[in-house]
């Protein structure tokens, strides 16, 4: 933990870091958004969303394995997602300038990049540590690719 130019650094992790910062300029947005635009709606969800994301990243660190780490990431995903959703509808209604929000929709980007790159890698860790729990049972399996509508592919064993 240290300051460094009048703010309290304690993150080391680019995610968490960045997520915070993130939501600093949330909050930030809103307060400016209820002060002087006197917009109380839209701004709240976007606050709750946007503060959500660094949250549910912070959650993930503590994770008690790693399907459970991916499935916090993933709903810190999903608040970008949501998040990004809030900021087109408070621009389209001109409550964002268009300089505000190219500048907070790439941090938003950003954080989503980052994200979507973190649950991929971590999933193909999954994935290649179930393959090798098979191969060391040394039985037949045949994995599945399966699709649901609305939700995630996932993998599945199928016994002969």
């Amino acid at each position: 933990m240290r300051i460094e130019n009048g703010e309290l650094r304690i993150m080391s992790n680019s995610i968490q870091e960045k997520s915070f910062r993130f939501a600093v300029r949330i909050v930030k947005l809103c307060r400016y958004l209820q002060a002087e635009k006197k917009e109380y709606v839209l701004s709240k969800q976007l606050l709750r969303s946007g503060t959500s994301i660094g949250a549910n990243v912070s959650e993930s660190q503590q994770a008690q394995s790693r399907p459970d780490f991916v499935s916090k990431l993933s709903i810190a995903l999903k608040e970008t997602s949501e998040t990004e959703y809030w900021l087109r509808l408070l621009y389209a209604t001109d409550y964002l300038s268009d300089k505000y929000f190219e500048s907070i929709w790439a941090d938003c980007d950003e954080v989503k990049s980052l994200l979507v790159s973190i649950v991929k890698s971590s999933k193909k860790i999954i994935l290649n540590s179930q393959l090798s729990i098979l191969n060391y049972k040394n039985r037949e399996v045949f994995l599945c690719y399966i699709t649901f509508p609305g939700r995630l592919p996932c993998w599945s064993r199928v016994w002969p």
